[in-house]
């Protein structure tokens, strides 16, 4: 056991190379890095959601409820919220590398488990007990991609890095729905959305952990602050005093902005959910689409959120100088008029359905990824995995579950136009709590160094506030 621990301990830093060497090696391994993270969470998002595809299936099989399908579903949102919290905690002292390849084989083989053994869909509390383990492993790969971002991407950079990264789970999500609409369960069986992602999920983990590595300082480079010439937001000399508590009170559980952000989380992770979740089996009661059509209109909505995830990066950086609750603000907003529209088509309209999912996808990923980088904004790098969990933790033990559980309860005694009225509610106080967080953030500075100021003279530019 004591060696197992081992391997997720955080490598030691090696002497720093020579000077010469260091824009041609960060270069080098920035591109390495930042693929493993982007390959890695993609793997992850294979074996995450694919089952929401299958709801149908198990449905018309084995006679589950709207309740117990959402049940099945929580389990893994519940599961995976608490564990992006505490793994995030342990991620920010363990070696990225492993941290993330060892979940994402775990959560693999539960997949390919349930794909090749569907008579274990007859029993109903082991699937949940299934669902929830895959959700506890699933939160292993956050926080190690958070990790490996602040380490090797300084905060200018960081909104269009993490935009880019965060397409990884919408083209992670879409695939195993395009390989359906491709007719993937007329050839290998409804099962085969389950193993062949699975499959394919554990291979990527063995690619990403080739690529990555852990920090700059682990492979012989300074830390990316002075490597870029920018300012060091919280230096080491404002926290190494500080117990493990301490750092929690003051960073995590006394920070406001960070329970805005966790709250609006909620019910951003609450209409995401739903209607992602749900969409497949809404499409078939509802408007009529075959299985087939179905999944191409998710893989829509999955495909849409990697233009929104940029466009929001890009928006937050040049129109409201880096901050990030904005752009979100606007996005929300946004989503509640598209909602409407896809509530209120009819059904001949197919193309207007999909038109109306398609821009949900591109607004939706949007503050979900700009929660997630709000947070690295607010907290030193060596607890941004924790801060991310946090938020994570109102997303998927609030949010997430809701839209699984509560969201099936409600179509199963209100009809789905009760779930419509919920999701927008949800969009009213998601838009409200983010615009709390108006102003809280980094905001970019003048270049300085540590080495060229005494402590006592330098300059942090961030507008938040410690409560």
């Amino acid at each position: 056991m004591k060696r197992l621990l081992e391997l997720f301990k955080s490598p030691p830093q090696r002497k720093i190379l020579p000077q010469k060497e260091h824009a041609q090696l960060f270069s080098f391994y920035r591109l390495r890095v930042f693929l493993g993270i982007f390959i890695g969470y993609a793997g992850y998002y294979l074996v995450r959601k694919n089952i929401s595809l299958v709801m149908p299936d198990i449905e018309r099989i084995y006679g589950y409820s709207k309740f117990e399908q959402g049940m099945i579903l929580a389990a893994t949102s519940f599961a995976y919220g608490i564990s992006k919290f505490v793994m995030g905690w342990f991620s920010d002292r363990s070696n990225a590398k492993f941290f993330l390849a060892i979940g994402l084989i775990f959560s693999s083989a539960i997949s390919c488990l349930l794909g090749f053994s569907p008579a274990l869909f007859n029993y109903y509390y082991l699937l949940l007990c299934l669902m929830f383990l895959n959700g506890w492993f699933q939160g292993m790969g956050w926080p190690p991609c958070g990790r490996v971002m602040v380490h090797w991407f300084s905060p200018r950079e960081r909104g269009a890095k993490m935009a880019l990264w965060n397409m990884a789970h919408n083209i992670g999500q879409a695939f195993p729905a395009i390989l359906l609409s491709m007719g993937l369960s007329v050839m290998f069986g409804w099962s085969s959305a389950l193993y062949i992602p699975g499959l394919i999920a554990l291979a990527i983990s063995f690619l990403s952990f080739y690529l990555i590595q852990d920090t700059p300082g682990s492979v012989g480079l300074p830390s990316i602050e002075s490597f870029k010439n920018e300012p060091v937001v919280y230096p080491n000399s404002e926290h190494e005093h500080l117990s493990v508590m301490e750092q929690l009170n003051k960073y995590i559980f006394k920070n406001k902005y960070l329970w805005f952000l966790g709250i609006a989380n909620l019910f951003v992770y609450l209409t995401r959910y739903a209607i992602i979740d749900w969409l497949p089996s809404y499409l078939v009661e509802v408007r009529n689409f075959s299985t087939e059509k179905a999944s191409f209109s998710y893989s829509i909505y999955e495909l849409a959120g990697i233009l929104g995830t940029f466009a929001s990066g890009w928006i937050s950086d040049r129109f409201f100088n880096a901050r990030r609750a904005p752009a979100g603000v606007l996005f929300m907003i946004l989503i509640a008029i598209v909602l409407n529209i896809y509530w209120f088509a009819p059904n001949s309209a197919v193309t207007l359905i999909d038109a109306s999912l398609f821009m949900m996808g591109f607004l939706i990923y949007g503050p979900v990824m700009l929660i997630g980088l709000h947070a690295l904004d607010l907290v030193p790098k060596h607890i941004a995995g924790t801060a991310a969990g946090f938020t994570g933790l109102f997303g998927y033990v609030g949010g997430a579950t809701c839209a699984n559980a509560l969201f099936g309860w409600i179509v199963d005694v209100y009809g789905w136009n009760g779930g419509f009225i919920l999701l927008l509610a949800s969009c009213f106080f998601a838009t409200f709590f983010l615009a709390l967080a108006w102003n809280a953030g980094y905001t970019p500075g003048p270049r300085i160094t540590e080495k060229k100021q005494p402590l006592k003279k330098r300059k942090y530019h961030l507008r938040h506030k410690l409560a």
